[in-house]
């Protein structure tokens, strides 16, 4: 367990650098479980772009730093991300592996996920890329838990990423998906990348399964990862709190009627990252992290769109009763 650190690391001028894993996805449409669809959506899905391309749409510079194999799902998923305003100059291409793709399969019960990303091209990825220039200048750079469950050469990167003497801050996303740590220990591997980031995101929900019932509230979150300066507990449709140093604030979450809950963390993660690094109020950021994830929620895609630029000045100045009863 490291000490508390509570010493922030300022975000730099430069671009946010989101790095990790984006796929193919596959979809039924209409909506529909999988064994009864005639028909797929052919969409793109990565939690490390889909944060970049909600933050170019904040106007925050980002870029996109992955692999995609020489294929046309490679090429497509380029472009689209691209297409939002992303810098992808620091996305290789491999010849000699595939891109990933995931299929989903929507249920009475939510939306299970298929993957098919071993031996991906981006499972390739490793502490290299730490050299390249597409990280030189990074005001942040942003990784989620998905990446180090790839591969031992995603493992190292992370792990490189957060080194001690690192010289730009860094946010992680704890993002657990138990279906890619079968063979190793996801609670523990979590906690430790976690507690080395400088600012951390993860929703309470995760929090308990990774680490037990006994985590009841974002406190207890706290107290588990000290050693980020600010860390972001979600508690689903009700509330998200930001620990500043030792100092909680609470916003509770929008009124939203969801269509489909996938890609709503990485919406609000965007949100509140670009809420942060313009204003440095965490109420604010915390805000700007709700509206942009109800975006998400009211798609079924990963991406959709945001607010009016009016409506979401109101709501971020708005008092605190105002924003209780307000939709987006």
């Amino acid at each position: 367990m490291s000490a508390a650190r509570h010493t922030p690391r300022p975000f730099g001028p430069g671009p946010v650098v989101c790095v990790g894993e984006t796929m193919a996805a596959l979809a039924p449409e209409p909506v529909a479980p999988l064994d009864d669809a005639d028909l797929l959506r052919l969409d793109i899905a990565g939690a490390e772009s889909n944060v970049a391309t909600y933050l170019a749409d904040h106007g925050v510079p980002a870029r996109w730093v992955s692999a995609v194999g020489d294929d046309p799902f490679g090429r497509r998923i380029r472009r689209r991300v691209a297409a939002f305003g992303v810098d992808v100059s620091g996305v290789r291409t491999d010849a000699a592996r595939p891109t990933g793709l995931l299929v989903k399969n929507p249920g009475k019960d939510g939306t299970y996920v298929h993957y098919y990303r071993s031996g991906s091209a981006a499972a390739a990825l490793g502490p290299e890329v730490l050299d390249s220039t597409a990280l030189q200048g990074a005001g942040l750079v942003h990784l989620s838990g998905i990446t180090p469950a790839l591969s031992a050469s995603c493992l190292a990167l992370v792990e490189a990423a957060l080194a001690p003497e690192r010289p730009y801050p860094v946010s992680f996303d704890v993002n657990h998906r138990p279906a890619l740590w079968k063979d190793r220990p996801a609670p523990e591997i979590l906690r430790a990348l976690a507690d080395r980031a400088d600012l951390v995101l993860v929703g309470l929900d995760e929090a308990q399964t990774l680490w037990g019932a006994a985590v009841t509230d974002a406190s207890a979150v706290r107290a588990l990862l000290p050693g980020p300066h600010t860390l972001v507990v979600k508690d689903g449709s009700r509330a998200a709190t930001a620990f500043l140093g030792p100092v909680p604030y609470t916003v509770p979450a929008l009124k939203v009627a969801v269509v489909e809950p996938v890609g709503a963390g990485d919406a609000f993660a965007a949100g509140f990252l670009a809420g942060l690094r313009d204003a440095g109020d965490p109420v604010r950021a915390l805000r700007l992290g709700h509206l942009t994830a109800a975006s998400a929620l009211q798609v079924s895609s990963d991406h959709g769109p945001l607010p009016s630029a009016a409506r979401v000045r109101h709501l971020l100045a708005a008092d605190d009763n105002t924003w209780a009863a307000a939709t987006p």
